[in-house]
């Protein structure tokens, strides 16, 4: 039997519950020389819309790409949107606009260098967070989120669960949940090592 020692330098953008302005966030990983950025989110619902229930569930593991769908369009916009908060955001990102659609396809066009490996990355990450966590599973997807616009190495972005789902949100809160779900990422990212040292 084989032994596979991993050792992971995480470097967060953030250790307290504070905005870090997109941009910023692919900065620290560029800046540190990082391997790999992964960005984690919780999934929510416009709850005047839609309130809280369990009807919405589970992961989705989202890398740059065209946008197959106007689903996925529609959450990178709403992802996307913050960025209309910062006082800065058209110096900052370049004249980016969050409603455009073409703005959109620019972001997914400067990402294909890292398309491949992105793309692993993410596959052993839904697959870990369906097969290990028995999470609820949404896919893996492409979109084009500004977050991972400046990422010069393979990059994801994750969405853990539901804050709008009662049952997703408790598990989210507790320690096993935690544990669990960034258990799910390590072995995800085991994986990916494996996979490219080959």
């Amino acid at each position: 039997m084989a032994y596979f020692l991993l050792t992971i330098k995480v470097i967060q953008t953030r250790s307290k519950d504070t905005h870090v302005k997109l941009h910023e966030r692919a900065t620290v990983a560029n800046k540190n020389s990082a391997d790999l950025f992964i960005s984690i989110h919780c999934n929510s619902l416009d709850i005047k819309k839609t309130p809280k229930n369990k009807a919405v569930a589970g992961t989705e593991v989202f890398i740059m790409g065209a946008h197959v769908s106007e689903e996925n369009l529609a959450v990178a916009k709403r992802e996307n949107s913050v960025i209309l908060k910062e006082t800065d955001y058209k110096k900052n990102y370049g004249g980016f606009d969050p409603n455009s659609p073409q703005s959109h396809i620019m972001l997914v066009l400067e990402q294909n260098a890292y398309l491949e490996n992105s793309l692993k990355l993410a596959d052993f990450t839904d697959r870990q967070l369906k097969d290990k966590a028995k999470r609820t599973n949404r896919g893996l997807k492409q979109a084009g989120f500004i977050v991972l616009k400046q990422a010069t190495m393979p990059s994801m972005l994750v969405e853990i669960g539901f804050m709008t789902n009662e049952e997703e949100e408790k598990f989210m809160n507790t320690v096993e949940g935690q544990e669990i779900l960034a258990s799910a990422l390590l072995r995800a990212i085991k994986d990916y090592k494996k996979e490219i040292e080959r």
